[in-house]
């Protein structure tokens, strides 16, 4: 089984780069406890998804830690990484986003797979559901989110942008990325739209159990995209978006995995106190050992 941690954000919020910050008790990266639990969940191949500037330094980080038998790829997120039948003059420098993060892993992952954030603290217990539903699913048309209670996913220090969702008997029916959630006044709202959100609404926070038929629709959804020239300086594809539409057409259907855990992020660098105190806690409590890797 396959691990894919996107990890080429440039932490615009956060004020420094937040994958390589030294939040666990010896200072270990945030996604190292994510790689950590996974591996304890029978993973054997880590996919981390970069910048150009880091792939060495993660390589040489990551290698030196991970055990023997475990495969490591390091892959960069290049903007001229675009579908063959598509050429552009563009000056952009952003990332194309999301599902083009994970569309750069498409030589190296062959089966089942998960896509997580390098930058969030999914919890022991979402890896378990995960690994029990690619041993148990036999069906490739059949993907999986691990959904986390929208209160529970908020930071105190500004707005966050999740995948909101509407589940109907563990499957999910329709995703909408909204960008600017906020807590103001006992509500939690949309700013962008002015949606009112219940608390208890079951939101993505990118950790999706998927397999390789995913690239090929990725790659469809790419080329719609670009072939509008709008699109071509700052819009991006995000996996909700292509979930959803492949949802929509029939591809897939999405079983929604309750977490089971606690989820944290880094959104902001105050987010960073409450992390490092987490972390240190579930150490203190035996769920990890410190240092992580011996």
């Amino acid at each position: 089984m396959t691990l894919l941690l996107m990890a080429a954000g440039s932490g615009s919020r956060y004020g420094k780069l937040k994958q390589f910050d030294d939040l666990g008790p010896a200072e270990e990266f945030l996604m190292e406890f994510s790689i950590f639990d996974a591996l304890k969940n029978n993973f054997n191949h880590i996919v981390v998804i970069t910048k150009a500037a880091n792939k060495s330094f993660l390589e040489s980080h990551l290698s030196e830690r991970l055990p023997s038998d475990v495969k490591l790829d390091v892959l960069v997120q290049e903007i001229e990484d675009i579908p063959e039948a598509i050429s552009l003059d563009t000056k952009r420098e952003k990332p194309w986003g999301t599902a083009h993060a994970v569309w750069t892993a498409r030589n190296v992952i062959k089966g089942s797979f998960v896509i997580i954030n390098a930058d969030d603290y999914y919890g022991q217990n979402a890896f378990d559901g995960a690994a029990k539903f690619i041993k148990n699913n036999d069906t490739p048309d059949k993907f999986a989110l691990v959904a986390y209670n929208l209160k529970n996913t908020l930071s105190k220090f500004g707005s966050v942008s999740r995948g909101v969702c509407e589940v109907n008997n563990h499957q999910l029916t329709s995703i909408i990325e909204r960008t600017k959630i906020s807590e103001k006044d006992t509500q939690i709202i949309d700013e962008d739209s002015g949606v009112v959100l219940e608390a208890d609404t079951a939101v993505s926070m990118n950790f999706w159990i998927c397999n390789a038929s995913i690239f090929k629709y990725i790659e469809t959804y790419f080329t719609k995209f670009l072939e509008n020239t709008d699109n071509h300086e700052k819009s991006e594809i995000y996996l909700p978006f292509v979930t959803q539409e492949m949802m929509e057409n029939g591809h897939i259907t999405v079983e929604v995995i309750e977490a089971q855990s606690t989820w944290f992020g880094v959104t902001y660098y105050d987010d960073k106190k409450e992390a490092v105190r987490t972390l240190s806690e579930l150490t203190e409590q035996g769920a990890y050992p410190t240092p992580l890797w011996n």
